[in-house]
Parts: C-alpha cells; structure tokens; sequence
C-alpha cells in the first residue's frame, strides 16, 4: 500500500456499480435474509398499486432455478419517454437510484417504498433481470444483465393483460446463498395479504415434482388477521373489535380481541411496513385504549369508586391488536423504519379508536365485561407479582453470602469477560463445575423442568424457585423492570442433554427469555452449548462427532474395524469433566450457537411460541403435521 494518498485513489462508482460495491448498504446483508429482500422489493412495488386501488392480484412464483416471477395487474409501469433522462420511464426505473413514482410525482398518495431504490437494487444485484410491462394493449419486453441493458425496450405483442411482470436472477457473485426458503416467502406473503384488504397473493413453488401453491385473500383484513394469531387460544368473546376512520388525511384500521393468555401481542404497521418499535400510532392506540374503558368501567360500575383505575398493562392482558394506518409521508426515526414519528397519527389513532372503542363497548355490555372482570385479576397479579418481584432482587455480596440456587459463581466482576451455564440436574452441574474455568464461567444446576411461562401470568412465574434463581443470578431484574446494563454476564450458555427432554428443557428457557427478557436475546447474549453425540475411541486415539454424518466421516477416515470402540453420550453427566470441558466448555474448541430474533417477523415468532408453548392441542398437532417430514436424528 502507497503512502501517496492522491486524486487518483478517489473511484466514482457510476450507475448501479455502488450497489454492487457495497450491497449490504442497500439490502441489509447478502445472507438468505437480503437474497427475500430481493423478493419484498419487487412486491411492494406491486402492493403500492394495490393500495393506489389499481391491482387486485399478485403471483409469485419460485421458478426452477431459484429465479422469481412477480406479476401483478396494475397500471403497468410506465413505458414513454421518461422527459430528464431521456429514456422509457420503466429502463428509468431499473436503472437509476432514487427514480421512482413516489417522491410527490402524484403516482402514489400512500406508499411503503419511498427511497426509490428498490426495483434497480434488485436489477443490480441480479444475474439477469426481464421486465414485461403490458400496457394500452401492447406488451412491452427489456432485459438486463447485472444491472445493464442488454436490449432496448420493444413492443414484442398486443395484449389485453394490463400490469408488471418482472423476473430475476440473483447473482451468485453477490448472494452466499441463491435457494430460495417457501417458509420465509410464505410468512412474509400472508402478513401482506392480511394487511391489505381483499389482495389476493398467490405463491408458487416450482421446484419440486409437483407444484405447491398457496393462495392468500382475505376480505376482512386484519379483523382476519387477528383471528389467526388468536388461533392457539381460547377467545374471551366472539366479536373482533374493529375500528376504522380517517383524520387530518391518516387512514387508520385497528383490530383486536382478548384471549385466555397473559400476554399482550400487539402489531403496528406503516404502510403495510411493519414497526418493531412503534411510535406515535401505537401511543395513540394505547390511550386510546386506557382513558376508554376506565371511562366506560367507571360509568358503568364495572370499577368500584374507592378501586384505583385500572393500568393499561392490565387491560391489554392477552390482547392481540394489529394497529394498520396509511400516511402520505411517513417519517420514521432512523433508517431502519422501526419507529413512526409522525405528530398527527398519534391524534388520529386516538381520536378514531376512542370514538369507535365507546361505541361497541356500549353496543356490547357483555364484552365489556369480560374485559375488565380480566383486567382486575391481571391488576390483582400485578401487585402480587410486585411482592414477588422484590423477594427476587440480587443482594451484593456485602449483604449475603448466599448465592441464588446452587449457583457457582466465577470470580472475574467484568461483565464482558463472563459467562454462566444453565445446566439440567445436579449430575450435569457437579461434572461442569468441576470443569470450568472459576474465573470467568459461572454455573448454575437447574432442577427439572421449568415452568412453562407461557401458560402463567407473572406472579406465578415469579414464585418459581428454577426462575427466581435465574432472575437473581443475573441480575438485570425482569418484565418492566428489566435492566440490561446490570447484566453480570456477556454469554448466557444453555447447556442440556442432546435428546428430547434436554430440547424440551432449552425451548422452556427461550420461552422465557423470550417473553420476560427479549433483549437478551436481541443484544446476542444467549447461546445453545452443542455436546458431541458420539466419542470414537482407537488406538488409544480420541474424536468427537456431533451428528450422525460427522461420525461416518471419522470412520470412514479412521476404518471400519473391530478396533473401533464408540460411545454414544446420552447425557452430559456421562462425561467425565476433562470430556466436557474439552467439547463443550473450552472457549478454543467448542460450538456455540447465537440464539437471534428477527423484529420484522415478531408476528411470525409470536405465532410460533403460542402454537408450540400454548394451551390448544389443535394448532400444535397441526404444526406437528406439517413440519414432520423435516425431523432429524428423532431421539425415540
């Protein structure tokens, strides 16, 4: 490397070559989750005509080569002479970034897609990319190659079809992986037919010997889409509640109902984009919400005049509530488009809701008081839950000496440098006591099962010894309390047995963190310990094999002879400490596996964890059904 730093060193990137350059700028990784944004891209650009009121359907399709066909029947995008660039207004479009119908040209009053860069992203991260515009009854053809025309565009027929059809090829060159997963593109395909009313989106997967397709249409929206979250439970009442309106130009449509579980499961979204974080809309819905009801619980003497109001927490106990408004010009706080920060769609959510709310509370005393006779035992936990939670706070070691549970604990303080095992039983604990490094990894035996927190409310949870043990233990305190900085380890190690009970044991304690400790998992502090399945013993030589395959390997290496002695471990107390710290607990030789969450398929995760963790048998036998065919090493 020169130390001369001069104006020859300065490179222009000219077209799409930026993107090319720098993908992950653009579409946020060039893993499996930036080669589905590809897909979304090219779809939204199609639900933005769905929301114009001009298309009616949309078919995807995953082709044979893992390519993918878009078609929608909108307007078509346009084909004259775009007027700056002089060029077809659809070469514009596939080729330059920051071109786009959205920008205050009048094509669109709402859209998600306001950046511009979605359809020539997707052209130049492509191998190849057609686009077919059929238009004024003619049909309209250009194609690319890695983001350049390869051939102008040409009138190849007439047509009656009116729309867009684009196909592309990720580029290999690009992308770590080019498969395309039907899951991933079927969650993301339903939320989007759920949120815009009577859309109709069809996959297809043309990969396999037959076909599969399914088909999403949904007339009623998102009064549907919260029935079928609400699916793994038992409603409360039969009616979904909906509310719907415009003010100072936001449309807004909310839907919710209650069930029997304790949790809340509330979903916003901008433009059919969904907000992890909220912003102003859900702080409109959720005043909404509280002023309401206590108005009418007071007024109607569902509240007694010397009871406190009830909390917005405890009303929203086991509420599902999709919250979907549509905005001219949203503004969101920072890139990621996580957070809505528009002023009026607070007014405007709370305004419509509140109106709406009153209405069908007054229509529907009965409802009214399920809801609040739900919201008084969910304040009665609370307060329960609040003693409990203060018989769980940390002590310092200036205050006791006792440590929570059997933990053994490490002696480095510098939360980065540390590291605690929950381990099932004490034969686990004493072998990867005697294991581990005293410094810098803690362990922490836990007894059995614990609960399952999905079918408890909080003051429950808390009296649970296994739970109490692991709030003390790291310290951060839990629920709304919740704080992170006070966390006394970096890595959260789930370490139990390589069978059915030790991934019952593991989906338990994600359960939890998930719904009590999110972050943790968000901030990348929880793991899954691998152990090997199999030790081969030969010649007074020693492997290890964490699966089926990894094990004929070594012996087809090794040899297949009577030599050959193989152990297959059923649980980490068959291991002698020297064996587990050399597999399992080593930080040089182990296998951690990073527990993530994604917050744009929060609804997808939610669904999941009540399905699987919930209290109806019907959903999970289905889900069983389903997904039986992708077992593996079935421990039986």
């Amino acid at each position: 490397m020169s130390d001369n730093y001069s104006a020859d060193q300065i490179q222009i990137l000219e077209g799409l070559e930026a993107v090319r350059k720098r993908p992950g700028m653009y579409i946020g990784s060039t893993s499996s989750k930036g080669l589905h944004h590809l897909v979304y891209e090219i779809v939204d650009n199609s639900v933005d005509e769905a929301l114009a009121g001009y298309c009616s359907a949309i078919n995807v399709t995953v082709n044979k080569d893992n390519s993918i066909t878009v078609v929608d029947n909108g307007r078509g995008i346009p084909v004259d002479i775009q007027e700056k660039a002089g060029r077809p207004a659809v070469e514009v479009v596939f080729t330059i970034l920051h071109a786009g119908g959205k920008f205050g040209g009048g094509g669109y009053k709402v859209s998600g897609g306001l950046h511009g860069v979605g359809a020539s992203v997707v052209n130049a991260l492509s191998e190849w990319l057609e686009v077919v515009v059929y238009k004024d009854g003619k049909e309209y053809k250009q194609r690319y190659e890695r983001g350049k025309v390869v051939s102008d565009l040409e009138v190849v027929g007439e047509t009656e079809k009116q729309g867009t059809k684009v196909t592309f090829k990720p580029d290999a060159l690009i992308f770590e992986e080019t498969v395309y997963d039907f899951e991933i593109l079927k969650e993301r395909l339903r939320e989007t037919a759920f949120l815009t009313k009577n859309l109709k989106i069809v996959l297809v997967d043309d990969r396999g010997e037959k076909p599969v397709e399914k088909i999403f249409h949904y007339e009623g929206g998102i009064k549907e889409y919260v029935q079928y979250l609400n699916r793994p439970h038992d409603v409360l009442y039969p009616e979904i509640i909906y509310c719907e309106g415009v003010k100072d130009n936001v449309y807004v449509e909310v839907a919710l109902q209650h069930n029997n579980s304790y949790t809340e499961s509330c979903y916003s979204f901008v433009n059919n984009i969904i907000t992890p974080e909220g912003g102003t809309h859900l702080i409109g819905f959720r005043n909404a919400l509280t002023k309401t009801f206590n108005d009418y619980a007071r007024k109607n003497k569902l509240l007694k005049d010397n009871e406190p109001n009830l909390s917005g927490e405890d009303i929203r106990e086991g509420l599902t509530t999709i919250i979907s408004i549509k905005v001219e010009e949203p503004q969101f706080e920072g890139q990621t488009k996580q957070k809505l920060g528009n002023s009026e769609a607070r007014g405007a959510v709370d305004n419509i809701v509140s109106d709406r709310l009153m209405i069908f509370l007054e229509q529907n005393p009965n409802v009214g008081k399920i809801i609040a006779e739900k919201a008084v035992l969910a304040q009665r936990a609370r307060d329960a839950a609040r003693k409990a939670r203060d018989l769980t706070r940390r002590k310092t070691a200036l205050e006791t000496m006792s440590l929570p549970g059997k933990l053994a604990d490490c002696s480095d303080k510098d939360p980065a440098n540390c590291e605690i095992y929950i381990v099932e039983g004490d034969s686990a604990g004493g072998s990867a006591k005697t294991a581990r490094s005293r410094s810098t990894q803690a362990i922490l035996p836990l007894r059995g099962k614990i609960l399952n927190v999905e079918k408890s409310r909080l003051d429950k949870i808390l009296v649970n010894n296994e739970i109490k043990a692991m709030i003390t233990a790291f310290g951060t305190g839990i629920h709304e309390e919740f704080d992170i900085t006070k966390l006394r380890y970096h890595k959260i190690i789930i370490m139990t047995d390589a069978d059915v009970d030790g991934a019952h044991i593991a989906t338990l304690l994600l359960t939890f963190f998930y719904r009590f400790m999110p972050d943790l998992i968000r901030e990348g502090y929880v793991y899954l310990a691998q152990p090997p399945l199999y030790k081969i013993e030969k010649n007074k030589r020693v492997w290890y094999a964490y699966d089926d395959n990894e094990l004929n390997n070594i012996l087809t290496e090794i040899g297949r002879d009577q030599n050959n002695r193989i152990q297959r471990y059923k649980g980490l107390g068959e291991m002698d400490p020297e064996q587990l710290w050399e597999t399992t607990m080593d930080p040089d030789r182990r296998i951690l596996l990073k527990v993530t969450m994604n917050d744009a398929k929060m609804a997808a995760l939610n669904d999941t964890f009540n399905v699987l963790m919930g209290d109806k048998v019907e959903p999970r036998r289905e889900f069983i059904e389903t997904h039986a065919k992708y077992v593996r090493n079935l421990d039986i």
